[in-house]
């Protein structure tokens, strides 16, 4: 019998790329794995129109459709991205803004309000520094360019926050450094860090702030999970955990090489201090799949999707992934 073909978009990130290069085949599964290193365009042509078979998926969407009893996805729990958002709350220093309280009835860009990024960002304020964001006008925006950020699809909040779109000429990063919004809350940076006087981040040192956050919480921001469309899951409900089994070994391949300390396998002059950070802080495997390791990231996004109104109630960890798969 034929594989079954399955057509599959992702950015080409170091954990992925051994199922790319097919040095890691998932069985009975013929991976046509299509690059597009713009997340935003995937969720997009996803949400929008089901154009993939699996893909790389936004957290808080894919969580946000569960919710409502009719996904159009399955999700995996392996996770294409997550980063620390400590270094992603960029400020105008004119704007008086000297610690995250400073924040509070502010007005704040944002690239979409409903994004994973975003959402991260006011659940760590809140729960880590006690801000209060419930004064905030959210303007949502492009960082570099007019307009909006994407085509999104997203489903409604269950209340509305104070958010508005930026009309004007200029991108979030231009209205930052005219001081026409006080802090950019994001998953980009803008374009006059570092390059304009009046631009800083709010966490100087985010390096230590950040590993002192994941030290204390076990909380490692997840941004985008692996989906599939629930039609595909649903006619063959094995393509999951042949999709998972390969996702982990594609990982085991990629950690293996990046602890190859012969020559250096990225441009990173100081790699292998980072290897023993690594090592010290996440315990050697940074990038943990599956249910158990990352149920305290997991838990914390619930409770904040909760808390944001994405959802109305918790649910269960289990629930987010089909029964079996990385438990």
């Amino acid at each position: 019998m034929a594989n079954q073909k399955i057509a599959f978009a992702s950015g080409l990130y170091d954990r992925f790329l051994p199922l790319y290069t097919k040095q890691v085949v998932p069985e009975g599964i013929d991976l046509d794995f299509t690059v597009i290193d713009n997340p935003r365009e995937i969720f997009d042509r996803m949400a929008g129109g089901l154009e993939f078979d699996a893909c790389e998926m936004s957290g808080t969407e894919y969580i946000t459709h569960l919710a409502t009893g009719n996904s159009p996805f399955v999700a995996l729990p392996v996770f294409a991205s997550r980063m620390f958002r400590h270094g992603f709350i960029t400020i105008n220093t004119k704007s008086g803004i000297q610690t995250p309280k400073d924040l509070e009835g502010r007005r704040l860009g944002v690239q979409l309000y409903t994004m994973s990024a975003a959402m991260w960002i006011r659940g760590m304020l809140q729960h880590d520094h006690g801000v209060d964001l419930s004064g905030v006008t959210w303007v949502q925006g492009s960082i570099d360019s007019a307009g909006t950020h994407g085509t999104p699809t997203v489903l409604p909040l269950l209340k509305q926050p104070d958010v508005v779109n930026n009309e004007s000429d200029r991108s979030l990063s231009q209205l930052l450094e005219d001081g026409e919004i006080d802090a950019i809350l994001s998953a980009q940076l803008p374009t006059g860090l570092g390059t304009h006087p009046d631009i800083a981040r709010l966490f100087s040192d985010v390096r230590a702030v950040e590993t002192d956050y994941y030290t204390r919480t076990k909380i490692f921001p997840i941004m985008h999970f692996v989906v599939i469309r629930k039609d595909v899951y649903d006619a063959n409900p094995a393509v999951a955990g042949a999709l998972y089994d390969a996702f982990c070994k594609a990982k085991d391949v990629a950690l293996e090489r990046m602890f190859y300390t012969g020559a250096l396998r990225y441009m990173m002059p100081f790699l292998p201090d980072d290897l023993d950070e690594i090592d010290r802080v996440f315990g050697g495997d940074p990038w943990p799949y599956g249910i158990e390791p990352n149920r305290p990231t997991l838990e914390a996004e619930i409770q904040y999707l909760v808390e944001q109104d994405y959802i109305a109630e918790p649910m269960a960890i289990e629930d987010l992934f089909p029964p079996g798969i990385g438990a």
